[in-house]
């Protein structure tokens, strides 16, 4: 656990070391597009975040490499090589969309290299666990056309997503923290080694979240852009894909047979759901908006302000309010569902969930409530959430007659006020 730790403090902390030189790079090269109809934010951004992002994520792994425990997931798998090498394609990508706004299909296109360029290199589903059949294996094609279509939607849902200050880092910061406790439950409980490499995809994604996030809150300093979303999205699929068609069926012998194991062994079918629970609210934003796009007779692909986030902001809801309540809906969904891997029995787990949802619903409803912190919190939150304090209104003093007085004092309104007195010509400095 230590070495995953370091390992994710070091690519926050290049992160965001580098997040402020990469904004003054992008102000100079010109990434900063002019605000858009379907824009949020007043006044121009630079893009190109997602720099800073793809070289934290590069000495994230670097410095896993040169541990002693980590350092044999490079030696025994080749899935970190093949990572690097489609996230580093899917992020020129993004920084070529960034600068000159490429068109959407070239875009997808580029997804789908960037998918196949890992599955060349051995990051693919090759098999499947069932619920009641067991472990189906995937032909060749079957799994490559699994695994891209996985990485297309998860790399697309998370720039659908990518709508307010902060909202896509937090969400998917929330989701690979929820990943990265299910994925070490698996190596570290049950002893399955394949689980390693999605554990540590998991750190490195918290730590770009986590370093980009402080430069990219409400209101945000820089964006993330398309290098920065598509690469999170990407990083994020490929944990997934490591861990649900990775896992060797004969370990899993080790419970029963196959079929009894499914059942037994929920945390080894779970990955089934896992990928669709940590990106549900990006995922239903994206069938939404293809739905509505479709209807409407435009493009899939083309923009618009009808996503879930435009939504919260049309209700009444602030932009601090609106991502704090994206964020509180990808907890319940992430958290709940690993909750569920640890105990699919427990009433109580049901019951947590139905209760949140609950709480979630009513915070829906109440767009102008304006949270306040505590008054012993009032200096360590921002200014935005403290209590103001309201002082009635004085009638103004009435005017007075100026009296100059011989000790340099003038009295006003029956009240006297020192001030300085000019120096004299004598009394000047030569």
């Amino acid at each position: 656990m230590r070495e995953y730790l370091l390992t994710l403090c070091i690519t926050a902390a290049v992160t965001y070391l580098l997040t402020g030189p990469v904004r003054k790079f992008a102000i100079v090269a010109g990434a900063m597009p002019e605000i858009r109809a379907r824009d949020v934010h007043r006044e121009p951004t630079p893009r190109l975040g997602g720099i800073a992002m793809f070289f934290g994520l590069c000495a994230g792994l670097l410095v896993a490499d040169h541990l002693t425990n980590l350092s044999e997931v490079f030696a025994e798998s080749n899935e970190p090589r093949a990572l690097l090498s489609g996230a580093a394609l899917i992020w020129l990508i993004g920084v070529l969309d960034d600068k000159f706004e490429i068109d959407a299909l070239i875009k997808l296109g580029g997804q789908m290299i960037a998918a196949g360029v890992m599955v060349m290199q051995g990051l693919t589903i090759l098999w499947l666990p069932v619920p009641g059949v067991g472990i189906v294996a995937l032909t060749p094609w079957q799994g490559t056309l699994l695994t891209v279509a996985l990485v297309v939607i998860t790399i697309n849902a998370v720039n659908f997503v990518d709508g307010l200050d902060g909202l896509a880092a937090g969400m998917v910061c929330i989701a690979s923290a929820a990943f990265f406790m299910y994925a070490y439950r698996l190596w570290y409980s049950y002893g399955i080694e394949a689980a390693a490499p999605a554990t540590l995809f998991a750190a490195v994604l918290m730590g770009m979240c986590l370093g980009f996030l402080p430069h990219n809150m409400h209101p945000a300093r820089i964006f993330m852009g398309d290098s920065g979303s598509m690469m999170i999205g990407l990083v994020l699929a490929a944990g997934a894909i490591s861990v649900t068609g990775q896992v060797d069926p004969d370990v899993m012998n080790l419970y029963g047979s196959e079929r009894s194991t499914v059942y037994s062994m929920v945390p080894v079918y779970i990955p089934l759901l896992m990928p669709l629970t940590i990106i549900a609210i990006p995922a239903a934003d994206l069938i939404l908006a293809i739905v509505r796009r479709t209807w409407r007779g435009q493009s899939p692909f083309a923009a618009d302000r009808g996503h879930l986030h435009h939504r919260l902001l049309e209700v009444g809801h602030s932009h601090s309010r609106a991502v704090l309540i994206m964020y509180f809906w990808s907890a319940v969904i992430a958290f709940g569902t690993l909750a569920y891997t640890v105990n699919a029995a427990s009433m109580w787990i049901v019951l947590a969930i139905a209760m949140l949802s609950g709480v979630g619903l009513f915070l829906l409803l109440l767009p102008r409530f304006t949270p306040r912190a505590p008054r012993w919190a009032q200096r360590i939150v921002p200014p935005r959430y403290r209590r103001r304090t309201v002082v009635p209104a004085t009638a103004p003093e009435p005017a007075a007659d100026w009296t100059p007085s011989l000790n340099g004092a003038t009295a006003i309104g029956g009240r006297t006020h020192e001030h300085e007195a000019e120096p004299s010509p004598a009394g000047a400095r030569r």
